[in-house]
């Protein structure tokens, strides 16, 4: 018979609509969590992870949420309020899950204000605010996921600005573990590393040569898939891990042992 670690449990994943964030929000629905999935601009894309979730069993809704401007993190939950007493009693969540991210290929000389404005506004700002808003809702032994990556500590002049919002990220985690254990919270990254997502597919995919160095990078090796992620935060997110916190927990496969 299976089991459901999550169920009553009410989740909110941003950014999964597609890739790392969609396996999450599958996986958590899968777990038994109704899960709230916020998208930027592809609806659709959104609606057919809710489409599948339900068809395996679960409650899930589509939040729209666009970030990367001041009023964000208020209008997610704004939308969040409207449409989770539709699904369950009150508007509480217990787990939050911080994925939506961008990244921004420019190196020191290159990166312009504007791409520098962004990508910590969507990575680091809108975070930030997502939680602080959400705090108001979040019930105690609740959980926050902040999806991070190995890029986060390693030399990567070409991507210079997005590791550092993940290095900002991991810092955010560290204080949130600190100021929120006296209410049974934890608060913990993942840090993944190459994972075959459609972000990557345009060097990754279709390429034996890029597949193949993006392997060797790893331990354990091959090319990290989203559900590899997704199974790290569906631990994080259950019981069984509540005696973790304040951890960035490296989800890359082994890459640069």
């Amino acid at each position: 018979m299976a089991t459901h670690p999550l169920q009553g449990k009410v989740a909110l994943v941003t950014g999964g609509s597609r890739g790392i964030g969609r396996a999450i929000a599958e996986r958590l629905g899968r777990d038994g969590a109704t899960v709230a999935v916020a998208f930027a601009r592809d609806e659709s894309a959104a609606d057919e992870v809710v489409a599948r979730i339900r068809k395996d069993g679960g409650r899930a809704f589509a939040l729209r949420a666009e970030l990367g401007r001041h009023g964000d993190a208020a209008a997610l939950w704004a939308a969040f309020d409207a449409r989770a007493t539709e699904h369950t009693p009150g508007a509480a969540v217990d787990i939050i899950v911080n994925n939506a991210g961008i990244a921004r290929s420019s190196d020191l000389s290159n990166l312009t204000e504007d791409d520098f404005d962004k990508v910590f506004a969507v990575n680091v700002r809108a975070p930030f605010f997502i939680v602080q808003e959400g705090l108001k809702r979040l019930r105690d032994g609740g959980r926050i996921i902040n999806i991070s990556s190995g890029a986060a500590h390693l030399a990567m002049p070409e991507a210079i600005a997005y590791g550092a919002t993940k290095s900002a990220l991991d810092n955010f985690t560290l204080n949130l573990a600190k100021e929120l254990g006296a209410r049974s919270i934890t608060a913990n990254s993942v840090a993944p590393g190459i994972i075959d997502t459609d972000v990557n597919a345009g060097w990754l995919r279709d390429n034996a040569a890029a597949q193949a160095h993006a392997a060797s990078l790893a331990a354990l090796g091959r090319v990290g898939q989203p559900e590899d992620v997704a199974g790290i935060v569906a631990f994080l997110a259950s019981d069984d891990a509540r005696w973790v916190t304040g951890r960035v927990i490296d989800a890359t496969g082994g890459s640069g042992l």
